[in-house]
């Protein structure tokens, strides 16, 4: 069991970046056959990073791969950093991190690969999901109980805003 992450911290988060795959969704990808592909997105985490947006936490998404199913979605949420075909999800997060003028103190990172591994360990507060692979679970400060793309996200979205003293409405 990790240990519990004291309010403080969540209180400081400026920004939340997260993988896109095994975190925004259960990790399936679905390929037609007309070569197009299909994800499922959790409109719960979709409501909790509109609502960050709200009260001005940035978010980003750093995927390892390039997928219009994720632009799409990035787009519908107003998503403004999106990070697409990185599979240095450290360096992408670190020069995320210095055009927002942020430390890893106030930074959120949420993924469930080894390849997030890094990004988790640097980050202020570093999340997994409970179906992670071993790297990153060991990694990781906090898992969430809810499972990747059926709420995780905005399990996590919920503690930066209660920290901060918002309640979560429409």
């Amino acid at each position: 069991m990790k240990a519990l992450i004291p309010h403080a911290r969540w209180a400081a988060i400026r920004l939340f970046a997260m993988d896109v795959d095994g975190i925004l969704t259960d990790g399936t990808v679905e390929i037609h056959s007309d070569g197009t592909e299909s994800k499922r997105f959790s409109i719960l985490d979709g409501m909790g990073l509109v609502q960050l947006r709200k009260h001005d936490i940035a978010t980003a998404w750093i995927s390892g791969r390039a997928s219009g199913a994720t632009t799409l979605r990035a787009t519908e949420l107003k998503i403004p950093h999106l990070v697409q075909g990185r599979t240095d999800k450290i360096t992408a997060l670190k020069e995320l991190a210095a055009t927002l003028n942020l430390t890893a103190d106030q930074i959120v990172y949420m993924g469930d690969d080894n390849i997030d591994t890094a990004a988790i360990e640097w980050a202020g507060i570093g999340v997994t999901v409970p179906d992670a692979m071993p790297l990153p679970f060991a990694a990781a400060d906090y898992v969430t109980r809810r499972a990747a793309g059926h709420g995780a996200v905005r399990e996590v979205c919920e503690h930066i805003l209660s920290a901060r003293g918002h309640t979560f409405h429409a």
